[in-house]
């Protein structure tokens, strides 16, 4: 499928990332198309994927997570099963909020997200240290979030 978008489309994706809320009347107005037209963009860029889904923007700290690792991994092994293994093993844990395969001296670099030092202990020790194929991992803490966006630039 052809992913080529004009200016009109990226106009509104950049409202939706600022509003994940805007009704199409808003959209319309913001974009000077009249409903219609922007209705079919907009549901065209849904079936593009470009637009993966809506959701709220939550403060992690308010709901009581204040502390986010960034979580290292190298493996033990690079055989494509070992990479598709350790995604299965950790896709199921709560606390890991992204996961990216690295290039470099690291295989994955985890975001993670816990209310506490105790609790990412406990995470750390009996949940990602036993997974299996792992060599080396190496925490490092946020001290402060500054910049986050979901926007395309």
């Amino acid at each position: 499928m052809n992913k080529a978008i004009d200016e009109l489309d990226r106009k509104i994706l950049r409202i939706l990332c600022n509003n994940g809320r805007a009704s199409i009347v808003q959209l319309s107005e913001e974009t000077g198309l009249s409903q219609t037209p922007c209705k079919k963009r907009l549901h065209r860029l849904e079936e593009m994927g470009l637009i993966s889904g809506y959701g709220a923007m939550i403060d992690r700290a308010a709901c009581g997570f204040g502390i986010t690792a960034f979580v290292n991994v190298e493996l033990e092994s690079h055989k494509a099963e070992d990479i598709l293994g350790f995604q299965k093993d950790i896709a199921h844990f709560e606390e890991i909020v992204t996961a990216a395969l690295m290039t470099g001296g690291q295989d994955f670099l985890l975001e993670v997200v816990v209310a506490s030092l105790e609790e990412y202990e406990h995470f750390l020790q009996t949940r990602l240290a036993q997974v299996r194929n792992i060599r080396n991992m190496r925490s490092r803490f946020a001290l402060k979030k500054f910049i986050e966006r979901s926007r395309i630039p």
